[in-house]
């Protein structure tokens, strides 16, 4: 029995409301690891970092990201994907304040949106684009 995925199941779980968590390698180091919000849209992973963040600074060297999200409770799904990374300019409506709604919803992504300096900071942030070239995928509910 597999647990694997099929690509359908794996897009629109990747498409859901999850934090993901990026690896970004870091040389001389282990890959740098964190947590952030993203989007998955005409195949591609999406997400804003600010250019002058650890994670801003490594993409710019021209980089491979894996992303993975998963769930926090049974039946345990996770997929994982690696690819390269392309670098661009978020519009703020699209990357932004669409991102924020849908990790925080209207009223709270606003307010979260209030305490940032808005569409003035887009010249001091990256759009990640990443189109999967690998996948792992894992669903414990097949079991």
């Amino acid at each position: 029995m597999s647990l694997a995925m099929s690509r359908e199941e794996r897009e629109a779980f990747l498409a859901g409301v999850h934090v993901g968590v990026v690896s970004i390698e870091d040389p001389g180091r282990g890959p740098l690891t964190a947590p952030l919000w993203y989007a998955y849209e005409d195949g591609e992973v999406v997400f804003v970092i600010d250019k002058e963040s650890r994670k801003g600074r490594l993409l710019a060297e021209g980089s491979r990201i894996s992303l993975c999200a998963q769930t926090e409770a049974p039946p345990y799904k996770y997929v994982s994907v690696e690819g390269p990374v392309t670098l661009g300019r978020p519009d703020f409506q699209r990357h932004i304040r669409d991102i924020a709604h849908r990790y925080l919803g209207t009223a709270e992504g606003d307010s979260y949106l209030g305490g940032t300096a808005g569409e003035a900071a887009l010249d001091g942030q990256w759009l990640v684009r990443m189109k999967p070239e690998r996948w792992l995928t894992v669903d414990y509910g097949k079991m």
